[in-house]
C-alpha cells in the first residue's frame, strides 16, 4: 500500500493554504491555472457514528465514505494508528486517529533520479491527535516533497492544480491543509481537493467494485479539474521563471477510496403537540439521500410502532407525524433510523414543543416591550421565556429604552420560536445641540488665539462667538467653528458660543488667559536605555513657552517617529537585523549604536533645541559552546544572553558577520540558545574556517568564536 505521502500529525490551527514557513519548509506559490475549474467537492453527508460525516459527494455525483477498517486491503485505515487493530473499529476506544475519504498520490524518479513524492488526500483527523469527540475535522491536503539543492526553482503541475516552489537547504518540502478546524466539515470545500480521482475507465484493468482503485497499483486516472490527470515537474530560472527542463513526469497514481453505499440520515427537527387530555402527535423532519426508507423507532411509552416517513421525490427531505398517546417522560427522545442503510444508520433526538402565536410589540412613547406565545404542549403547560428579559407575562416589560430587533421565546420544554419586534409611538425629534468652548494654550501677546467650537455635538446649523469680558478685540470668523482673534496686552479674555439647531440651542463659556512672550527652553527628556524592537516613548512636554515642536534624528539606526510634531512622540528601536540565510552577506553592517533625536521648539520670541539619547540595552553572550561534528556535517552550538526577551541569535561561519549563515536559535524564558543543524562545511586543509561569529536582534555580538571539531 502506498501510504507514504499521507502521513502528518495535524494539530489544531493548521488552517492556512500554505503551512508558514518554518526551518527547511519551502517558499511555495499556489499559481492558478491558465483553464477554468471544473468540478470540485459539493456536498459533505450526514454526521455518522464516529463524528465524521458519513460521505463527502463531488461535482461528479461521486460520493466516497471514510476508510476506518484496516481489513479492508482497498480502503484500509492506518492500523497503526488504533489501539487495537485486530478487533472491530469503534469510536472512540479503537478508531484511527487519522483516516482518508480519499487517499492519492504519485512517486516519480526525477531524470537525477531522485524520488519525488506528491499526495493529495481528503483526510479526517482530529485537532488534539487522539479520538476525542468534539475534535473531529477533515481536512484537504496537497505535499510536496523531493531533495533539491536549495535556492533551485521548480514547478510542478498536478491533477489539483499548480505549485511555484522555491527549494530550501532541505529540497522541496511544502504541505498544504485546508479545513483544520474542529466540527467546520464544510470548509474542506474550500481545499484544491476535488472532484475525486480514480482510475481512467477507458485504460485496463477495470477499478475494483465499490472502489476508485486498488492503492496497491498504480494506474492512469480521471477526475483533475483542470484535466491534468499528470504530475509534471519542471526546473525554472530562479529569477525570470522562464522553464529551464521538465526533470520529472508521471501518469500512474496510486489511488485509494471507498464509494459510498450507506445514505446517513440527519434528524433536522423532532416536536410534539398534546393537548390537556394528554393525547397529541410527534412531528420529526429528516433528511437523508433521495430514495431512503426512514423509519421511526417503536415507542410502547409515547404510544407509536415502527413506521416510515413519507419522502419527498428526489429532494432528500422525509416527514413523520405520529400519534402521541402515552405518557410523555421526562426529556422525551425518539429514535429514527435508516433502514436502507447497511448497517442502519440511528439517529436520536429530544423531543421539544413548538413555541407559536408570538408576537412582540414595542410602544416607543411608553418605552414598553409585550410579548405574546403559546406552547404546544397543553398538558404540561411549560414555562416561557423572554430570552434576555425573563419570565413571558400579560403585562409585558417596561422601561425598554431600545429594544432588540428580534424577540426569542424559549419553552421549558426545549422549544424556541425568533419573531422581529413591530414597533409603535411617535417618532424622535432632533436632538438639542450641546456647545463646548475651548481655546488654544498657552495664549500669548500679539499671537493669534484660537477658539474652537468643534467639539460641540449634535446637528448645528449655526455659530455664534462674542466677547464677553477683558480687552476688547476684533474676532475672526466668529460665525464658524472656528474663531480667532489677537490680544495686544496680557490679561484675562472671555467669549460666549451660542450654537442652533433643529433642535434648539445651547452655550458655552471659555476664559483665555494671555501672557506675554518669553523665550523658549527646549526640554527633550531624560536620556534612556531601552530594548531592541521595543517602543520608546518622548516626552518633551517640560519645555517651556512652546508654540511648536519638532523632532529629528540626528544619529543612530534608522527610526520612524509617530508625532513628530507633538511634545511626546514616539518610535520603535528598531531590532538589529539578521545576515540572511544562506549567505555570505558581504554588504552586512552591525549597527548598535545609541538613537540621538533632537527637539526644536518655537514662538514668537524665537528657537531653542535639545537632545535625548537612546541607548540599547547592553547584551552579553555567556556559556558559549560551538561543536562541528565531520563524519554527518552536524554543528551543535549553544550560549546564554544577559537579555531575556526572546530575542533570535544568528551563527555565521567565520570571524565576521559577513559569512555563511550556520543557523538561527530564539532565546529561551532562561536565556539560553541552542543550535543542532547540518552543514554548512566549514572546509579542511589551509582554507578550513575554525571560528564563528554571533550575533542577536537585541544587539549582542560576539566575533571569533573559536569552534571545537570532531568527528
Amino acid at each position: 500500500m502506498k501510504k507514504t505521502l499521507a502521513r502528518l500529525p495535524v494539530t489544531l490551527g493548521v488552517i492556512a493554504a500554505v503551512l508558514a514557513p518554518m526551518a527547511g519548509t519551502a517558499a511555495a506559490v499556489v499559481v492558478t491555472p491558465s483553464a477554468p475549474r471544473a468540478g470540485k467537492l459539493t456536498q459533505v453527508g450526514p454526521i455518522a457514528d464516529h463524528g465524521f460525516p458519513a460521505w463527502y459527494r463531488d461535482s461528479n455525483n461521486v460520493r466516497l465514505e471514510l476508510c476506518t477498517d484496516p481489513g479492508d486491503a482497498l480502503c484500509p485505515g492506518p492500523a497503526d494508528e488504533m489501539p487495537n487493530p485486530d478487533a472491530p473499529v469503534s469510536f472512540p476506544d479503537n478508531f484511527p486517529g487519522e483516516s482518508f475519504y480519499q487517499l492519492a498520490g504519485a512517486t516519480l524518479t526525477l531524470n537525477n533520479g531522485v524520488k519525488a513524492l506528491v499526495a493529495m488526500n481528503l483526510e479526517a483527523a482530529f485537532a488534539r491527535e487522539e479520538p476525542i469527540d468534539g475534535d473531529q475535522m477533515v481536512f484537504g491536503r496537497v505535499r510536496i516533497r523531493f531533495d533539491a539543492p536549495e535556492g533551485e526553482r521548480y514547478r510542478i503541475t498536478h491533477p489539483y492544480g499548480i505549485d511555484d516552489i522555491v527549494a530550501t537547504d532541505r529540497g522541496v518540502n511544502m504541505t498544504e491543509d485546508i479545513g483544520a478546524a474542529p466540527l467546520a466539515f464544510g470548509q474542506a470545500f474550500n481545499s484544491r481537493i476535488g472532484p475525486f480521482l480514480k482510475w481512467d475507465p477507458a485504460v485496463g484493468p477495470a477499478a475494483p467494485a465499490g472502489y476508485t482503485g486498488n492503492p496497491g497499483i498504480d494506474h492512469k486516472v480521471v477526475g483533475s479539474p483542470y484535466n491534468s490527470n499528470f504530475v509534471r515537474i519542471e526546473r525554472l530560472d530562479p529569477t525570470s521563471g522562464a522553464v529551464l527542463d521538465q526533470v520529472g513526469f508521471t501518469d500512474l497514481f496510486s489511488v485509494q477510496g471507498r464509494y459510498a453505499t450507506n445514505a446517513g440520515l440527519d434528524i433536522d427537527q423532532a416536536t410534539y403537540t398534546r393537548a390537556a387530555n394528554g393525547t397529541g402527535v410527534v412531528e420529526v423532519f429528516a433528511s437523508s439521500e433521495p430514495g431512503q426508507v426512514i423509519e421511526i423507532q417503536a415507542d410502547p411509552a409515547l404510544g407509536f410502532h415502527n413506521t416510515k416517513l413519507r419522502a419527498a421525490a428526489n429532494s432528500g427531505r422525509y416527514y413523520g407525524r405520529f400519534p402521541l398517546t402515552g405518557t410523555l417522560p421526562a426529556n422525551p427522545k425518539i429514535e429514527v433510523v435508516n433502514v436502507s442503510d447497511r448497517p442502519a444508520a440511528h439517529k436520536t433526538r429530544t423531543l421539544v414543543d413548538v413555541v407559536s402565536d408570538v408576537s412582540a410589540s414595542y410602544n416607543a412613547d411608553g418605552q414598553k416591550l409585550t410579548v405574546s406565545a403559546t406552547s404546544s404542549d397543553k398538558k404540561g403547560n411549560p414555562a416561557l421565556t423572554v430570552a434576555g428579559f425573563g419570565p413571558l407575562t400579560p403585562s409585558g416589560f417596561s422601561g425598554v429604552v431600545a429594544p432588540p430587533a428580534t424577540i426569542t421565546v424559549t419553552s421549558a420544554a426545549g422549544g424556541s420560536t425568533t419573531v422581529p419586534v413591530v414597533s409603535t409611538g411617535g417618532t424622535f425629534g432632533a436632538t438639542v445641540p450641546v456647545a463646548a468652548a475651548t481655546a488654544d494654550t498657552p495664549a500669548l501677546v500679539n499671537q493669534t488665539v484660537r477658539l474652537d467650537a468643534t467639539g460641540s455635538a449634535g446637528e448645528i446649523t449655526k455659530y455664534t462667538w462674542t466677547q464677553t469680558a477683558g480687552a476688547a478685540v476684533t474676532l475672526t470668523n466668529p460665525a464658524t467653528s472656528l474663531a480667532t482673534f489677537v490680544p495686544k496686552a496680557a490679561g484675562q479674555y472671555s467669549f460666549k458660543l451660542v450654537v442652533e439647531g433643529p433642535g434648539g440651542t445651547s452655550q458655552a463659556t471659555v476664559t483665555v488667559t494671555v501672557t506675554n512672550v518669553v523665550a523658549p527652553k527646549a526640554d527633550a527628556g531624560v536620556d534612556q536605555t531601552i530594548v531592541r524592537g521595543r517602543s520608546v516613548a518622548l516626552d518633551g512636554s517640560k519645555s517651556t513657552a512652546a508654540e511648536t515642536y519638532s523632532w529629528r534624528q540626528v544619529s543612530g539606526p534608522a527610526v520612524t517617529l509617530t508625532g513628530a510634531t507633538s511634545a511626546k512622540p514616539s518610535f520603535t528601536f528598531p531590532a538589529q537585523a539578521l545576515p540572511a540565510a544562506p549567505g555570505p552577506n558581504a554588504t552586512y553592517a552591525f549597527n548598535n549604536d545609541p538613537v540621538v533625536l533632537e527637539l526644536t521648539i518655537r514662538n514668537a520670541a524665537g528657537v531653542s533645541t535639545d537632545q535625548v539619547v537612546v541607548t540599547p540595552q547592553p547584551e552579553t553572550l555567556s556559556g558559549l559552546a560551538v561543536r562541528y561534528r565531520t563524519g554527518n556535517n552536524e554543528w551543535r552550538i549553544s550560549g546564554t544572553s544577559s537579555l531575556l526577551v526572546g530575542q533570535r541569535v544568528t551563527v555565521v561561519l567565520g570571524s565576521t558577520l559577513t559569512g555563511r549563515v550556520i543557523g538561527t536559535a530564539t532565546v529561551d524564558a532562561t536565556g539560553a540558545f541552542d543550535i543542532r543543524v547540518t552543514g554548512p562545511n566549514p572546509g579542511t586543509g589551509a582554507t578550513a574556517i575554525r571560528t564563528v561569529s554571533f550575533v542577536t536582534s537585541t544587539g549582542g555580538r560576539q566575533l571569533g568564536f573559536a569552534v571545537n571539531v570532531t568527528n
